[in-house]
């Protein structure tokens, strides 16, 4: 059952060598961060932190997934900041935003986006989303089209479908509790289903991980974890495909051992791709061969690559 839930939930944590010691925080705020954090203020009760790297025509807003925050786009903001505007954000509950009872429901997080960019002064954006990123930006194309440009999505969540019975399951089946209380054992062990081979750049990814069971604001972001399953599984977008009229890049890894879920549905990462670009009027699919679920991480000059010229097909 735990490598089940595993498999499961996309949590961005890892099976690798460590540091003999790694440094606790005293809040999220400290976390290394590879480029200077902004703030752009929302709301009363809400912040969001964000990296503005490079400059540009087109302004690509990138969004992570699911346990995630802004430093999983290092490796493609440092080499795309050379020809557009480079957005990162941390969602609300991550990373150095705000903290709170946030609902974390798809759409709650498209209205964050399209705030952020009216915050911004920016029209529209190119969203590049990972994972559960992918169905925000999914989300965020169908409530404020106006504000998307196109759309690249990295191994999305949303083109699986899940019965009734499955969606309750992952309601109920990760709590709080169940992520505040993650060993490091089993934070290491977890990033293997995200990488094909984890390289050792990604290692910051763990370490923070670590680092931020000891923080004030963990408790912020244990409550924030299985709020947005639930959120992913009340608003499914695969019905909504066909109302995507954006042009779209579907990037995924051959080796994604998250998509599909090997328990619940099983079958090929491609045949999950080819289902839902095939419902959309103007997307396409592109497979990455020896690459996980962090297909933009493991492969980013290959990703990076395909963003810049499908950016260029659709000026």
């Amino acid at each position: 059952m735990r490598n089940f839930v595993t498999l499961l939930l996309f949590l961005v944590l890892g099976s690798c060598s460590l540091p003999k010691a790694v440094p606790h925080i005293q809040a999220f705020e400290e976390l290394p961060y590879p480029f200077p954090t902004q703030k752009a203020r929302l709301s009363e009760d809400l912040e969001i932190a964000y990296f503005d790297e490079g400059k540009g025509e087109k302004v690509i807003l990138f969004i992570h997934g699911l346990g995630s925050y802004a430093p999983a786009w290092k490796k493609n903001i440092e080499s795309l900041r050379a020809d557009y505007r480079c957005l990162a954000i941390d969602l609300p509950g991550y990373g150095k935003s705000s903290k709170g009872n946030y609902e974390a429901s798809m759409t709650y997080f498209a209205t964050v986006i399209k705030d952020f960019l009216d915050v911004l002064g920016i029209d529209k954006a190119v969203l590049v989303g990972h994972s559960m990123g992918g169905q925000i930006a999914l989300t965020t194309a169908l409530s404020y089209p106006e504000k998307v440009e196109s759309l690249v999505l990295v191994a999305p969540a949303g083109f699986e479908t899940f019965h009734k019975g499955e969606r309750q399951w992952f309601r109920e089946v990760l709590t709080p509790t169940s992520v505040k209380l993650t060993t490091v054992d089993q934070i290491k062990e977890n990033i293997a289903w995200n990488f094909y081979d984890m390289p050792d750049d990604a290692l910051f990814m763990v370490t923070d991980r670590i680092a931020m069971r000891k923080a004030k604001d963990f408790d912020a972001y244990c409550y924030i974890i299985p709020e947005c399953v639930k959120g992913m599984v009340d608003q499914p977008v695969f019905d909504e495909l066909p109302n995507v009229h954006q042009p779209a890049l579907a990037i995924f890894g051959e080796q994604d051992n998250l998509i599909p879920n090997r328990f619940l549905n099983g079958g090929s990462t491609e045949a999950i791709g080819r289902q839902g670009v095939d419902r959309m009027p103007n997307a396409r699919l592109m497979m990455v061969d020896k690459a996980g679920h962090f297909v933009n991480f493991e492969r980013a000059a290959q990703v990076n690559d395909a963003i810049r010229a499908f950016l260029a097909e659709n000026k």
